[in-house]
């Protein structure tokens, strides 16, 4: 089984050169000179990082490629001392999660007891990569449970959860402080008519802060490592989000950020859409296939 798994992921850029392997459908600049960079160099780049946050939108293939690459090219440079983080599983499933990567259960216990995302698949290569190295996989992402709770009753409901349950989250209270990112999710959300309260405000920040505490808690535990952190481009754009609660946890990390966008424009960007986002913007070709 060793075998095949190596086989596929020696094999995995050929199989997706089919749709993306040059850059005639993608570009990848850095925010600071408006440059081209390559994933080479964002490697490099993170010498002096050690967090790098890759905000996706959940349904770009190739952005699904680059994050393989761009991980495959850390486990290459920092052998052994990068780890995985992703929002796509939740933190009550790391026992799960250790199991399979571990060798001791089957990938499907692994899909179906660690609740994967219906689109696993975009992100399998990534798991198998990390298990055939023997690198950690943080599942860093609040239960939806627990956010479900929030979206209904407010954080503070939180509070009648027990201790275990706690222990799957950031510490409350959480710090839910108004300002850009409450601004941004006001917008994004159709403005405060369409919130219905801060409720669901209020969610997001738990699910940022989880995220947050989870990287914070094993950069702690384990000096020296590298984590790429996986999450939808909102958690993240601007350094806000998720890399804002990072940074109360773990005030002395110092982490990089990309973001991802399937756009048209993608040979000529709109620097007045694109410029504050993330130290790293890849743009995708629109018209390629979305799973």
């Amino acid at each position: 089984m060793k075998s095949l798994a190596i086989l596929l992921l020696i094999c995995l850029p050929s199989i997706v050169s089919g749709q993306d392997l040059s850059s005639t459908h993608y570009k990848i600049y850095s925010t600071a000179n408006q440059k081209l960079v390559t994933i080479a160099e964002i490697v490099d780049k993170t010498s002096k990082a050690d967090v790098l946050f890759f905000g996706e939108e959940h349904n770009d293939s190739t952005a699904h490629y680059l994050e393989y690459i761009l991980f495959k090219g850390l486990a290459e440079k920092y052998p052994h001392h990068i780890a995985l983080s992703m929002e796509m599983f939740q933190t009550d499933c790391q026992l799960v999660l250790n199991e399979y990567l571990n060798g001791l259960i089957h990938e499907k216990n692994l899909i179906s007891d660690a609740r994967a995302w219906p689109n696993y698949t975009d992100y399998r290569p990534l798991v198998e990569l990390a298990k055939l190295y023997q690198l950690p996989v943080i599942a860093a992402n609040a239960p939806s449970r627990y956010t479900n709770m929030v979206t209904r009753g407010g954080l503070n409901s939180l509070q009648q959860l027990n201790e275990q349950a706690k222990s799957y989250l950031a510490p409350l209270p959480i710090d839910t402080a108004t300002g850009a990112y409450y601004d941004k999710f006001v917008k994004i959300m159709g403005g405060h008519e369409a919130m219905a309260g801060m409720q669901i405000y209020q969610s997001q920040n738990l699910w940022d802060a989880t995220m947050a505490w989870s990287i914070a808690q094993f950069y702690k535990n384990h000096p020296g490592y590298k984590i790429l952190q996986l999450n939808g481009g909102f958690h993240s754009e601007e350094k806000l989000g998720a890399v804002a609660q990072l940074k109360k946890y773990a005030p002395n990390a110092h982490v990089l950020t990309i973001a991802s966008y399937a756009d048209d424009g993608f040979d000529n960007p709109d620097w007045t859409k694109f410029k504050n986002l993330a130290d790293y913007i890849i743009l995708t070709d629109k018209k390629l296939t979305k799973d």
